[in-house]
């Protein structure tokens, strides 16, 4: 196995992060608008600012670091792996968000080179495992705002926290092209110490916690 660890981005590949980042968050604050005229309503009033800042920093940054997860443990193992966004699915994903759903695919990181299946699950593992670290994040920020009395900072938590768990049990789906089919098909005891608690989180946020916020 080779052991070049080099991490580096080309051009065309900063890009495509900044491109997937920026429309993702107009999505999930369209979405969050309450999408078509509402959404459109709020955009002329000039009141789609702040939650398209805290989209950014909370669905935006969640899917990025998700991808750029992948990325690094792939180069990691000796792969060449680089970041592509799918232009259409995330106009797609814009368009979703105007009709009141949301339905984001924002691109891929793409690697080869030689892997051994435990290699593979690990790259797969990396995407939702980042996710749960990042709402272990969120979580004091949440605390800070609501403790403090910051409904701004309080709603990058919450949002920060639901989604990102979100994130993590979507991926670890054993289906298709998800992270949790790669990661079954080589450790189904990985799989399920994921997987599990990742729904259960999931399940706990949407019935306790009102769901997205």
């Amino acid at each position: 196995m080779s052991t070049n660890t080099s991490l580096s981005f080309s051009s065309s590949e900063l890009r495509d992060l900044a491109v997937a980042w920026v429309a993702l968050g107009l999505a999930f604050a369209i979405f969050f608008a309450g999408g078509g005229m509402r959404a459109i309503a709020n955009v002329a009033g000039g009141g789609l600012v702040g939650p398209f800042l805290v989209s950014l920093l909370t669905a935006g940054i969640g899917f990025l670091l998700h991808e750029l997860a992948h990325k690094v443990v792939a180069v990691r193992f000796g792969q060449v792996a680089e970041f592509r966004a799918d232009y259409g699915m995330l106009f797609l994903a814009v368009m979703s968000s105007l009709a009141g759903f949301i339905f984001a695919a924002p691109g891929a990181v793409y690697h080869r080179g030689m892997l051994t299946d435990r290699e593979h699950g690990l790259i797969a593992l990396a995407g939702p495992v980042t996710n749960l670290l990042l709402a272990a994040l969120f979580l004091p920020v949440l605390l800070v705002g609501v403790l403090g009395g910051s409904e701004f900072v309080g709603l990058v938590g919450s949002r920060g926290v639901t989604i990102n768990v979100f994130l993590a049990a979507f991926n670890m789906l054993p289906f298709g092209a998800l992270d949790g089919n790669t990661v079954v098909s080589w450790s189904k005891t990985v799989f399920v110490a994921v997987f599990v608690p990742s729904v259960l989180l999931t399940l706990g946020l949407f019935v306790f916690g009102g769901g997205l916020f």
